[in-house]
């Protein structure tokens, strides 16, 4: 092992890219953000399979649903509309049978869900838009499944007995012969889970085929995946091995674990004889793709697809005959080929260029930290200032996202980078952006070590990331460090500034939650369970008595329509900082929702960028 590569262990570096194009332009931040006028992100090409398993140019187009929904009652009552809030890893509401002649329609029962008044500038006197937003603790939606046929009649409704009203009913899948539908069960609380069977005819409980039971959470997202040509299904949970494997189950709940891997998978295709998917399992920050055999209960060894570094993306053909296989890693912008079904590549189609030639490149450094209490390696991706002279001091900002359902650093292209931060590294900036318990991909114990106290175990995470990292590089300057993130990243940018107000001299806050029983209840209390329950960690968690803690300059930012951090929050906030005579700095998107798009999204970027330019 050379000495070089011996530093990099001891550092817990697992990979650099150079410092590169000295004297060359500088992005934009137009180009960092938007890409207006050139893409600064590796080319993709765009490729689709056809139903005969054939490569084409040309994106498939879906067909224009042939069918009529019943009429609800809006806005109490509505057919065929989000449910859930997006969550359960759900996003259709109508799921029509195999053969197409009936519809499994959620029906949405809002009445007892109380209203939140969103501002309106462009009518003449001001009007507020009345959105149903139901709160933690708070009365929520209560759904049912009704099955009709395409003309609008309903057929029936599940008789669905399990829990309390305010169950949530997710992944709803037809059986093959179209006669049964299976629906996961969920309790209010998350911590109680049964796969049902329905009879499609009549909306009968047939049997309950397992179920699940966490005082964390139950967390289902994934529909049942059934094998070709056959009953028996795959179905994925994390609670029975502590990761997020596939299982092979039949209709009597007869089950057997077909990924035997102590990571996290994902399902990608299946053709009755080979199951296909995606794993962690050579590294929390690479997915490799991967078979096994199943020849009915008999599961073989799995097999490797993929031996590339990097992150794969797989797109299965049809008859899972061959796969596109779209790779990055640090230093690889992007590769493309098509490989057959036992992972031989059979057609290159691209290996993209590095679309940051033109310009001045910073280096980046792809590695891993202790987590705070020592079980886990977390990792990070940092990048250096342009033109790094170790003789001297920089300014470091750190990019916060620490959320649920996140993973913001792995083995892609730049660590998978924001271009944002390479625009602050070429202004001179160190950025650091890693991990924390709580995110995705690591297991069941990784990610539930929040459960009712978001905010606690990736503060300390981040901070001793940030611990780690300043006594490692003594180029930056202490007495300039920043904090930034977005939604659940600006929660953790307040809460780490409050934490430690002596560290962090300017924060940039957007979209952030303040306290959770402002947030809405299917998110926030499989999380935090409700302020009924949880009255210690709501209060723990919240930021409202901890903005006399802040010190050094603010900036909160947010959409005037955002449907998903109401600014209440934000609102709440400022008003205690103006109580404790904490100066902070607040800027409305009048016209925005809760992710900028467009030249509201330059616009908030410049902004941001300034203000740390100015005061940091």
């Amino acid at each position: 092992m050379t000495l070089s590569a011996v530093a990099m262990l001891a550092a817990g570096l697992i990979a650099v890219h150079p410092e590169g194009n000295p004297g060359a332009r500088l992005l934009t931040v137009e180009e960092a953000v938007r890409q207006s006028t050139r893409s600064v992100y590796p080319e993709r090409v765009k490729l689709w399979w056809d139903a005969d398993s054939q490569l084409t140019r040309e994106e498939p187009k879906a067909a224009r649903p042939d069918w009529t929904l019943p009429e609800g009652n809006p806005p109490e009552i509505v057919y065929g509309e989000t449910v859930s809030r997006n969550e359960f890893g759900g996003s259709k509401w109508v799921i029509p049978s195999p053969d197409g002649s009936l519809l499994a329609v959620y029906r949405k029962d809002q009445s007892a869900v109380g209203t939140f008044p969103l501002f309106d500038i462009t009518t003449r006197t001001g009007s507020t838009d009345e959105i149903r937003y139901p709160m933690a603790g708070m009365p929520s939606e209560k759904l049912a499944i009704c099955i009709c046929r395409t003309d609008g009649t309903i057929v029936s409704e599940l008789q669905v007995s399990d829990f309390d009203e305010e169950r949530y009913l997710t992944n709803p899948t037809w059986s093959p012969d179209g006669k049964y539908l299976f629906v996961q069960v969920l309790d209010r609380a998350q911590h109680h889970m049964k796969l049902n069977m329905y009879r499609v005819s009549d909306g009968a409980f047939v049997r309950t085929i397992l179920s699940e039971q966490n005082d964390a959470w139950v967390e289902p997202l994934d529909p049942l995946y059934f094998l070709k040509d056959s009953w028996n299904f795959l179905y994925r949970t994390d609670n029975r091995d502590g990761y997020r494997n596939l299982y092979l189950c039949d209709t009597l709940g007869v089950i057997a674990r077909v990924t035997p891997c102590s990571a996290d998978v994902a399902y990608v295709a299946n053709d009755g004889r080979y199951v296909y998917y995606t794993s962690a399992e050579v590294s929390p920050i690479e997915n490799h793709l991967f078979r096994v055999q199943v020849k009915g209960r008999r599961v073989g060894e799995p097999e490797r697809l993929t031996w590339e570094s990097g992150w794969h993306e797989i797109d299965m053909a049809p008859d899972c005959s061959k796969f596109i296989d779209r790779y990055s890693s640090l230093n690889v912008p992007g590769v493309t080929v098509v490989k057959n079904a036992s992972g031989e590549v059979i057609n290159h189609i691209l290996d993209a260029i590095d679309p940051l030639d033109e310009y001045a490149q910073c280096r980046v450094e792809l590695g891993s930290v202790r987590s705070a209490d020592n079980r886990y390696d977390n990792y990070y991706r940092l990048f250096y200032p342009r033109d790094y002279d170790p003789s001297k001091k920089y300014p470091l900002i750190v990019y916060v996202y620490g959320g649920p359902h996140s993973q913001m650093v792995s083995n892609k292209w730049l660590g998978d980078i924001r271009m944002w931060e390479m625009l602050m590294a070429q202004k001179g900036y160190f950025v650091y952006v890693q991990d924390n318990r709580g995110t995705q991909n690591r297991g069941a114990a990784f990610e539930k070590a929040i459960n009712r106290q978001c905010g606690v175990a990736e503060t300390e995470d981040q901070l001793a990331g940030l611990s780690a990292l300043l006594d490692r590089i003594p180029a930056i300057d202490r007495g300039r460090i920043g904090v930034h993130g977005w939604s659940y990243g600006g929660f953790m940018a307040l809460t780490l500034a409050t934490a430690r107000p002596d560290i962090f001299k300017v924060t940039v806050a957007g979209g952030p939650v303040i306290d959770w029983k402002w947030y809405e209840v299917m998110y926030g209390e499989r999380y935090m369970d409700t302020p009924q329950t949880n009255p210690e960690g709501f209060e723990a968690t919240s930021l409202l008595p901890k903005a006399a803690n802040l010190g050094g300059r603010v900036l909160i930012c947010q959409g005037v329509l955002d449907d998903t951090v109401v600014w209440q929050h934000s609102l709440n906030f400022i008003q205690k900082c103006i109580e404790a005579e904490k100066p902070v700095d607040f800027f409305a998107y009048p016209r925005e929702k809760h992710n900028m798009e467009g030249r509201a999204r330059v616009h908030l970027h410049e902004k941001i960028t300034d203000y740390f330019e100015t005061y940091l």
